[in-house]
């Protein structure tokens, strides 16, 4: 018999001891990911006592493909939408606290001494707050119904987001002699240009790619392919030169806009546990104690200075941001941890082999000592807030106690008909520029050599195949080009100030004059580097190509229906949610001067509410909370009357303050019905028996024999030989010599075949 290959045994140490340790963690209500790295740690070779990790090479491979799991998990969750409808409040505090840090970071790695790109990696660590761990605080400690969690979110979101540039900044600066400014400037036009091309073309292909072959998609060939495109985009990322981690998230936030995301969310999350808890298990593999002892005194700064770093520079962050003193505060609070992305972060710097050994296990216990911490800087800002104000100046506490995250709507006047005007033309350019880039890049390197060839063949001479590929990629930008001159010329803005005033027209018509140069140089460089024509000859047929571009009806219409198709394919998943009465009502999410705002709760399946009217539960007289909504599956019902009745699983839109929520949210969580601890005594049972001539069921029918109500068992029928059972009527009489066939419990059927 085979022996069994040392990957399987590593896999089964791996997840018997996870398994075990993560179920102490819940016990102790922890969070998991802490139980996955104290179980790396007992399969460590570190750990003499008990069995070790045969081969750690397969368990990164292994560890390697959760980093990925995960980013495309996370991107699934982080609509393209969803980013850009935050506002700048959540841009502003997360740029804040993420710069600080990084700042705060490197400083404290050069007090130490350490190198130079140690201490680059170290910011980058310390920079990261754990969006797993924070929320599964505020979900421990009652808090996810108050406004300012949902704030800290916002903000998480972002960092995520940001993380993902960072890892694509730190390689980009690993791979080089020294880091510089050009370097990193270069590396951000780098990425914005990738991630403008891919999102666009992704809406463009995936959703119609889908859709085509939606009535032939079950679970497994969606989960199958929605993976395909994952580890698609990974390759695609790792050949431009970027991590696979974040080709992985890309393609997750392309995903996110298709209408079978949610679907694909719940498919995808097995998996992303499975290799997720692989990693983090890495991760703890990596915890050296020797190191660990060492390096006491820098781990010691470090949790210090994160808990007073992010609390500091965390609470200026959300006040720039617009948030109250107060939030602020317990906004800053509550960030003060490391999580995931450190690990990640320290994962890329050591497969680069940029970062010293050490870092890894140091940023792993500050990790661990500032998640055991973060419940108690969450209760922590309130305490400090009390003592704050009572110390700063009356006229700061007005001030600070009374700013609004909301400014006042903007006039409409010609400077923000100017503002939204510029904003639209300089993205519209952008985007159509980039798609016109890319399409003369693949036409350039693909299909120009293999027109040349052809034409060498056929005619000795490589300049009918120049023409041949000239022609075509100057006939797929056209609709590109086109776009990039006449889009926004009949907008209302633009019409707003062409009529307004004559003093407008001139600076419009520089507008229209730059975006024509801008196409006019794409034509250009296509003549320029396929022909040997003179400069004068080049831009006249510049010139006159793009004049037949305006003037043609075809290109018109093409480049509107690709507009339409892809403004389609970004609102699909809000339309479908629309027809199924998904899509959450367009009411305010708050209301800011009376601390009043929105959460949703959950029936869990056991609670004592279900089955109950809403005017039975009276939760306005007992929490002072209003529901506005309940959802039910695709049902959405809007205001709902007192006689609703609520169902397990009901996702109920509450309306009232932090107090009044968290209060329902305790409520609907704790009334629940006790737990069946032996469930095998309540188990159904079919059993026959035959009625002897001294059973009391003699001559009484099935109601006044009390099988059902007294022995609470029921009779499914009589066995008279025949293939299929008889069944009993109401009016018939029990007989000596039936044979009855009876379901129920296994003590009830005990009772009624001792009385024969």
């Amino acid at each position: 018999m085979s022996e069994l290959p040392d990957l399987v045994k590593d896999l089964a140490l791996i997840l018997v001891v996870a398994g075990f340790v993560t179920l102490i963690f819940k016990k102790l209500k922890q969070p998991l990911v802490l139980g996955y790295i104290v179980a790396g740690f007992l399969v460590s070779p570190h750990m003499p006592y008990v069995m070790s990790v045969i081969d750690k090479s397969d368990i990164h491979t292994w560890a390697d493909i959760g980093v990925i799991f995960l980013l495309f998990s996370l991107g699934l969750d982080f609509s393209i939408k969803k980013i850009l409808r935050m506002g700048g409040s959540p841009i502003i505090a997360a740029c804040t606290i993420i710069f600080s840090m990084m700042v705060l970071g490197v400083v404290i790695g050069h007090s130490f001494g350490w190198k130079e790109m140690d201490c680059i990696f170290l910011g980058g660590m310390v920079a990261m707050s754990s969006t797993t761990i924070i929320y599964k605080a505020f979900s421990d400690m009652g808090l996810t119904q108050q406004g300012f969690a949902s704030t800290v979110m916002s903000v998480l979101i972002l960092e995520d987001i940001l993380a993902i540039v960072m890892m694509v900044m730190l390689s980009t600066i690993a791979s080089g002699a020294s880091p510089d400014g050009a370097q990193l400037v270069g590396s951000i036009m780098k990425i914005g240009f990738f991630l403008v091309l891919w999102f666009v073309v992704g809406l463009f292909v995936i959703p119609l790619f889908l859709r085509s072959v939606r009535k032939i998609l079950n679970n497994e060939t969606l989960l199958i392919v929605a993976l395909g495109f994952c580890c698609l985009m990974s390759v695609i990322s790792t050949q431009v030169g970027f991590s696979a981690a974040f080709g992985a998230f890309v393609m997750g936030s392309i995903l996110a806009e298709t209408v079978e995301a949610d679907k694909i969310i719940r498919l995808v999350d097995p998996v992303k546990n499975l290799f997720g808890a692989i990693f983090f298990v890495s991760v703890g593999m990596l915890v050296d104690p020797i190191i660990l002892i060492k390096y006491a005194v820098p781990i010691l700064l470090l949790v210090i200075t994160i808990l007073v770093g992010q609390a500091l520079f965390g609470t200026l962050g959300y006040l720039l941001g617009g948030q109250t003193l107060k939030n602020a505060m317990r906004c800053g609070f509550s960030m003060a941890q490391v999580g995931e992305f450190a690990f990640i972060i320290a994962s890329l710097g050591l497969s680069l082999g940029v970062i010293s050994d050490f870092l890894y296990p140091v940023v792993v216990a500050v990790s661990v000592i500032t998640t055991f911490l973060t419940p108690y800087m969450v209760r922590a800002a309130d305490p400090c807030y009390n003592v704050l104000i009572t110390h700063l100046p009356k006229r700061w506490v007005r001030r600070l106690k009374h700013i609004e995250t909301n400014g006042v709507g903007e006039s409409v006047s010609a400077d923000n008909h100017w503002k939204v005007l510029m904003k639209k033309m300089i993205v519209n350019t952008l985007v159509y520029g980039i798609l016109s880039s890319a399409v003369i890049a693949i036409m350039f390197s693909t299909a120009l050599p293999t027109c040349r060839q052809l034409s060498i063949n056929w005619t000795g001479s490589h300049w009918a195949g120049n023409a041949v590929c000239g022609f075509l990629t100057i006939l797929f930008i056209a609709p590109f080009l086109r776009s990039i001159v006449m889009k926004q010329n009949h907008s209302e803005a633009f019409k707003a100030l062409w009529t307004d005033r004559r003093i407008n027209r001139l600076p419009l018509t520089a507008t229209i004059l730059a975006r024509v140069l801008v196409a006019l140089g794409f034509i250009f460089y296509v003549c320029n580097y396929l022909t040997r024509f003179t400069n004068a000859l080049m831009i006249a047929i510049a010139v006159g190509v793009l004049i037949l571009m305006l003037l043609s009806r075809w290109l018109k219409k093409r480049s509107i229906t690709l507009e339409r198709l892809f403004i389609q394919n970004l609102q699909s998943r809000d339309v479908e949610a629309q027809k199924q009465g998904r899509k959450k009502p367009l009411f305010a999410n708050n209301l800011i001067d009376r601390d009043i705002h929105i959460a949703n709760v959950e029936l869990p399946d056991d609670s004592l509410w279900a089955g109950k009217t809403l005017y039975s539960l009276r939760l306005r007289n007992r929490f002072g909370v209003h529901v506005s909504s309940v959802l039910r599956g695709s049902q959405h019902i809007n205001i709902p009357k007192g006689g609703t009745i609520l169902f397990p699983g009901d996702k109920l839109q509450a309306i009232g303050n932090d107090e009044q929520l968290t209060k329902l949210s305790k409520a609907i969580n704790v009334e629940l019905h006790p737990e069946i601890t032996d469930v095998d005594k309540h188990e159904m049972k079919l059993r026959s028996f035959t009625l002897s001539k001294t059973s009391p069921f003699i001559g009484k029918t099935l109601k006044d024999s009390g099988i059902r109500d007294e022995y609470n068992c029921m009779v499914v029928g009589v066995d008279e030989g025949q293939k299929n059972l008889t069944l009993i009527t109401p009016s018939r009489c029990l007989q000596a010599g039936d044979i009855l066939w009876v379901v129920g419990e296994e003590r009830n059927i005990e009772r009624i075949l001792a009385l024969g």
